[in-house]
């Protein structure tokens, strides 16, 4: 707690400051062999404040980089005097221990810390500054920047000493992962605690200065993420900013002219929640650019006494006050706002402000508290090598079921399995580049095709901490998750990295090999191939913070689904994947905080940054969504929203330095309606009606658009309609009674054609293509061409080694339902009620008919035991099935020749009796009630049974596959390259 104090706020004079002292999160000393401790028994120190220790806590910090390339500082309990600036360089991390917080102390009167320093771009001298390396004599300081990951200082307080008016305690512009936390900054008569924010901090007190902070934008332009936070007796202003997307939860600001002051003529996109101001005699928010779009302000339950004057806009001088001595600001915008899809953009102010009689308690706080640190098992003293070799699995799971609590030394965790964590179960690392659970490539059980398989799983609803540890699926696990998360509200996830092809550091010691994570450069074949690494599922929730996935070879980096416990995110960084960053599925009851989203060129130029479908009552605040400077092609939306209700957006930034943002923002999908600006401070959205879609007999109607290549095609038997984009490896659902579309699954597997059986479980023949190297059950996996690959083009230059295999999903539950079609000897088949045969062939030998009737012998049986795929070649280029039953006859299309054969399916399923129907021929056919077939050829041609032509049917653009469906089965659907399409045909 903070005591009562009394403060004088004319500049002139300096302010007492007295406060409670700091609380120590990490009470005694914690062992890990790779870690330095600045200990008088290493350095020539001490530790009660009479030594100035600058050059040996240099040293120390110094050999981690060198020695280790990333890892820990560890400093305990004490008074440490410094008189220069200490340089921390990239992934080196500074944490104090004890029963008492470490302080360190710039000396009174330090040298260099009077003067102004105006070519420096905090005008000031630092008393810690994070760079990008270690800096070189003569050469200028390399700050840190867009690549300065993994730095941080935790559990350590500072103190400027009288006589250094240009000190600021800390600079700070590094990136992902990086922090300060459990941090009190007493600036006393200097700058101020902090220069150029960067990522997120936690825990963090400000005392004193002419600013806390001030701040440029941060690096390389994201959001700024404080959670817990603590302001008072700044002599300016607690905080002075431009551009730097401020987002805090739980700050608290007092004694103060002003709280936030935007420097003239710049933006800030500010947001706000759960917050309280007391005793700010001047205005408690200043903001420039006050009609521009980039400004954008959102408060949230923000408590105020002794605040007479809540905003003012600097420009045209106009405030909005108070009112009376002590209110709430339930509700602040600022900026261009839309009240719902179809509302045009009205750049305005709005607030609802509630006078209040007391002064309310602060704000709970949701970050859970650990174990006592005593309670801390050592992962390293329960047997686990952490050598990047030896094989931990079984070491490290015996230690998560007899212990609670595990603290995880610095090492590199091999395990061959999945850890499944207990209720309480907390692992706790200190640095997610130097502490990770890693996999090897290949590893057998985390590939071939399955169901995903995560390397840790949480408890059911438990209340598990994860934290400070990097997780590496490595490039060749093509069934591996990084994290399934399924524990409760009051779990928490915090500085988690998943590992992957970016933001890597090669891990060296004295006298071992280096080794390193896999690369995304060198390993494009693997890039796509796994789940997601971060999948949230189940009634999963909790509070997640400072996590980044850019994880190249996973299929995206953040699946959240099926769940409506309550879900905070604080600060989550997601980038660099091919088809998806983030996607919110069934999901209830989130709040999104500092989400920031990267498209790069390479991998991720046809990336779908977020994805929000069937969900309610989500807020994302201060959501940034960015395609680098290395893109140079559009792409359409950098948000599709399905079947939503209630969600609101506060402050959007969607931008590039190129001309190739997002086209707009948001897309949703059954109102076909978008957004326009890309800039907004608020969007709500509620259910919006979907596109009157009327069905007149002879008139093709889009449904839905926005498609790469839109085929395979199927119905089941409520008349729904199912179909897939090959490449984007997506499946969709149109549903007849929602008369809306959905998306199935989105897995890591190419899907080629989909089928029902006849209980309407979907079948997906997909290809296959097994990981080189990959050994399972003693063997390499390997697939050569079949015999009857061999009359098609298709097999050869070079496209072979790879297979066709089948699928079954439940619709409603996909991911927990995937399931591999055990195939069959058709010999061992007693009934068969159905059978799924390719819809096209493309024998460019002329062997069409042969391999038609061929006599296969094995097949894939679907879940209800009666219906069949056959196990021929020709599904691996086939656009649909055609569903055949015994008896009776399908049309099958040879491809090749633009032709349509009539075939007759046997009681085996085996075709025979060939006849050709009609010279036009493609991808697809399908037959209505009265037996007319209609034939997919550039439009559409319909034929009477007995081959004679009927009608032509033009299409907006070239059909691809049909089928029928609807719920009398008199609608046709038909894919195009780009749409989905419908004809009533009576």
């Amino acid at each position: 707690m903070i005591l009562v104090q009394q403060f004088c706020f004319a500049q002139n004079k300096k302010q007492v400051v007295k406060t409670t002292q700091s609380t120590s999160f990490y009470q005694t000393k914690l062992h890990d062999g790779d870690a330095t401790y600045f200990t008088s028994e290493n350095f020539k120190i001490t530790n009660d404040g009479k030594t100035d220790v600058s050059d040996e806590l240099q040293r120390a910090i110094n050999e981690v980089k060198t020695n280790y390339n990333f890892g820990i500082v560890f400093i305990p309990e004490g008074i440490y005097r410094i008189s220069r600036t200490i340089y921390v360089p990239t992934a080196v991390r500074v944490i104090g221990y004890g029963l008492k917080r470490p302080v360190i102390v710039l000396a009174d009167n330090a040298p260099g810390f009077q003067q102004a320093y105006p070519d420096d771009k905090g005008n000031a001298k630092y008393m810690f500054w994070f760079t990008s390396s270690i800096p070189k004599e003569g050469q200028p300081v390399p700050d840190a920047g867009a690549s300065t990951f993994y730095s941080a200082m935790s559990n350590v307080d500072l103190r400027i000493g009288k006589g250094n008016p240009s000190a600021v305690a800390l600079r700070t512009h590094f990136a992902q992962h990086s922090f300060i936390s459990h941090v009190d900054i007493d600036a006393g008569d200097g700058k101020a605690g902090m220069f150029d924010v960067g990522n997120e901090m936690e825990d963090v007190r400000f005392f004193g200065g002419d600013y806390g902070i001030y701040t440029f934008k941060p690096s390389p332009g994201w959001q700024f993420m404080m959670v817990d936070t603590y302001f008072e007796g700044q002599r300016k202003a607690a905080i002075r900013s431009q551009e730097s997307g401020l987002t805090i939860v739980r700050m608290t600001v007092k004694n103060v002219p002003t709280v936030l002051e935007v420097n003239p003529d710049f933006y800030e996109k500010l947001f706000i929640e759960d917050s309280r101001f007391e005793n700010v005699v001047g205005p408690a928010l200043v903001i420039s650019n006050e009609n521009n779009a980039y400004t954008q302000v959102s408060l949230r339950n923000v408590d105020c006494r002794n605040v007479p004057i809540l905003t003012r806009f600097r420009g045209s001088g106009r405030q909005i006050k108070g009112a009376g001595s002590i209110y709430r600001v339930k509700t602040f915008n600022h900026g261009l706002q839309m009240d719902s899809l179809n509302a045009k953009p009205i750049h305005a102010t709005n607030h609802e402000i509630e006078v209040l009689k007391s002064l309310p308690t602060p704000a709970h706080k949701d970050i859970p508290y650990f174990p006592h640190i005593k309670s801390w098992a050592n992962l390293r003293s329960c047997g686990a090598k952490g050598d990047g070799v030896t094989d931990d699995t079984e070491a490290i799971q015996k230690a998560i079921d007899r212990y609670d609590a595990i603290y995880v030394p610095q090492g590199w965790y091999r395990i061959t399995g999945t850890l499944k964590l207990k209720e309480k179960t907390a692992l706790i690392g200190l640095n997610p580049i130097s502490t990770q659970f890693i996999l090897q490539d290949n590893t057998e059980s985390f590939g071939s095709f399955g169901p995903p398989k995560p390397m840790i799983e949480s408890s059911q609803g438990g209340a598990n901490i994860l934290t400070g540890i990097g997780i590496s699926t490595a490039a060749s696990n093509s069934r591996a998750v990084g994290l399934k998360w399924i524990a409760g509200a009051n779990s928490y996830v915090n500085d988690v990295k998943f590992l992957g092809g970016h933001g890597n550091i090669a891990r060296k010691r004295p006298g071992q090999e280096v080794l390193s994570n896999a690369s995304h450069t060198g390993n494009e074949l693997h890039w796509d191939t796994q789940y997601w690494s971060l999948w949230i599922t189940n009634g999963g929730g909790g509070t997640f913070k400072n996590i980044w996935t850019a994880n190249t070879f996973a299929s995206a980096g953040t699946y959240i689904s099926n769940t409506s416990t309550p879900g905070r995110i604080y600060a989550m960084s997601v980038e660099h994947h091919v088809r998806n960053e983030v996607r919110f599925k069934n999901v209830s009851n989130w709040k999104v905080y500092a989400l920031q989203l990267e498209e790069e060129s390479k991998e991720s130029s046809n990336c779908q940054p977020l994805e929000i479908e069937s969900s309610e009552n989500l807020v994302f605040a201060n959501l940034y969504m960015f395609r680098v400077i290395r893109v140079s092609t559009p792409y359409p939306h950098s948000i599709r929203s399905w079947n939503n209700r209630k969600l609101e957006f506060l402050n959007v930034h969607n931008y590039s330095q190129t001309k190739y943002p997002a086209t707009v923002p948001l897309f949703d999908v059954n109102s076909g309606m978008e957004v326009r600006p890309w800039e907004f401070n608020r969007l709500v959205i509620d259910n919006p009606k979907p596109r009157s879609i009327e069905l007149l007999p002879g008139k093709v109607v889009q449904l839905a658009k926005g498609f790469e290549f839109a085929d395979g095609i199927c119905q089941d038997s409520k008349g729904n309609v199912y179909f897939s984009e090959s490449r984007a490896r997506r499946i969709y659902k149109w549903s007849m009674e929602a008369n809306a579309l959905s998306l199935v699954a989105d897995f890591p597997w190419e899907p080629l054609s989909l089928g029902v059986d006849t209980k309407d479980t979907l079948l997906v023949v997909f290809k296959y293509v097994p990981k080189p190297g990959y050994i399972r059950n003693g063997r390499h996996e390997t697939f050569p061409n079949p015999p009857d690959a061999a009359g098609t083009s298709f097999s050869g230059w070079g496209n072979s080694g790879f297979t066709t295999k089948v699928y079954s999903i439940n619709v409603d539950r996909p991911e927990e339902t995937i399931r591999y079609l055990l195939w069959l000897p058709l010999g061992k088949m007693k009934d068969i009620a159905k059978t799924l045969n390719p819809s096209n062939r493309r024998r460019d030998s002329g062997d069409f008919l042969k391999v038609s009737i061929n006599q296969f012998n094995t097949c894939w049986i679907a879940p209800d035991l009666v219906t069949i795929v056959p196990q021929v070649y020709d599904l691996a280029r086939s656009n649909a099935l055609i569903e055949g039953y015994p008896g009776k006859v399908v049309y099958g299309a040879d491809e090749y020749l633009k032709r349509t054969f009539r075939f007759t399916v046997g009681p085996k399923g085996h075709l025979s009796e060939p006849e050709l129907f009609a010279e036009k021929g493609e991808f697809s056919s399908a037959v209505d009630d009265q037996g007319n077939v209609y034939i997919a050829d550039g439009q559409i041609y319909v034929f009477d049974p007995s081959g004679k032509e009927i009608n032509v049917i033009e299409m907006p653009e070239r059909p691809a596959t049909i089928v029928f469906g609807g719920k009398n089965n008199d609608t046709l659907f038909i894919t195009g390259r780009t749409g989905l399409y419908a004809l009533k045909v009576k």
